[in-house]
């Protein structure tokens, strides 16, 4: 069984016998992954759960190792993915130049096994822990669901690939309230509060049911949920499975004209991926339109 605790490593080079010499010096430790050409490499990079670090040749036949340095560092996908060359080439203007494109280090041929572990070893680790507080910084620290930092790069994302394909699929979102937040921290107090929003988190999040739907607190009491691939119709089922999840939490909210228990306002927005694109900052303040129209009607609602 292989053990996902252990970092990846994708070794590009052209020769076999070079592949072979590194992957059998680091694969107890290391998941390897290998190719002999650089389109392999750019395939195996861009994929979802890429490598942690790419031990790159510079002197190939396809695409030098510089070219294709340069095409990962140009990839949102691959240019956080440290990059250290292994070539035979000593001088040092070959090592500024592999610096200068953006390479972590650097490995002379013929190498020494000590110095590749502990240079491999290095950079693995350094990239976990930049990982680690990546992944701190998109997330929100009271609920721990993505944060309104995470959603608005998901949004950017999402807009652009509507941007580069018209008439694609349609993109919806989702503006969420806790009705009458306020008066239920005035008099249950800001810890009940807190986790109130804890739980209310978490039973958003579990009503999404694809990899690609997200749900973040985007302030306050206010949470987001942005559904790639989602019309209209399906948008409105997402909201009213959040309204059931938060009803059955069942806190109770004796101070709400909305219900005895904490409920949820949604406004639903969506572009249809086929009229002419508004801007992104259009399509949030009409999903952000219809929230007050459902506060509007009494709250505890779905409203488009």
């Amino acid at each position: 069984m292989v053990n996902e605790e252990k970092g990846s490593i994708l070794i590009v080079d052209d020769q076999p016998a070079n592949i072979h010499a590194l992957a059998n010096l680091l694969n107890g430790d290391y998941r390897i992954l290998t190719a002999t050409t650089a389109a392999r490499a750019l395939t195996l990079a861009g994929r979802d759960g890429g490598p942690d670090l790419i031990l790159l040749d510079i002197l190939m036949p396809d695409m030098d190792g510089y070219e294709l340095c340069y095409r990962l560092k140009e990839d949102e996908r691959t240019r956080h993915i440290p990059v250290i060359f292994v070539t035979a080439l000593d001088h040092d203007a070959h090592e500024e130049k592999g610096f200068d494109l953006g390479a972590a280090d650097y490995i002379s041929k013929p190498f020494n096994p000590a110095i590749v572990r502990a240079r491999v070893r290095n950079q693995v680790n350094l990239k976990r822990k930049t990982d680690l507080l990546e992944r701190i910084a998109l997330r929100d620290g009271l609920t721990e669901i993505p944060n309104r930092r995470q959603f608005d790069a998901r949004l950017a994302e999402e807009w652009a690939r509507l941007s580069r394909r018209p008439g694609s699929s349609p993109l919806s979102l989702l503006m969420i309230d806790v009705d009458h937040f306020k008066a239920y921290n005035d008099h249950y107090g800001h810890g009940a509060g807190d986790t109130a929003l804890r739980r209310v988190a978490q039973a958003l999040e579990g009503s999404l049911s694809r990899p690609a739907d997200l749900v973040a607190r985007y302030g306050g009491e206010e949470f987001v949920a942005l559904l790639p691939e989602t019309d209209l119709v399906g948008a409105r089922h997402v909201g009213a499975t959040m309204l059931a999840a938060v009803a059955r939490l069942r806190i109770p909210h004796g101070h709400s004209t909305a219900s005895p228990c904490l409920s949820i306002s949604i406004g639903v927005a969506t572009h249809d991926g086929e009229s002419p694109q508004p801007s992104v900052e259009a399509l949030k303040q009409a999903a952000d339109q219809a929230l007050y129209r459902a506060k509007i009607q009494g709250r505890n609602r779905v409203v488009d």
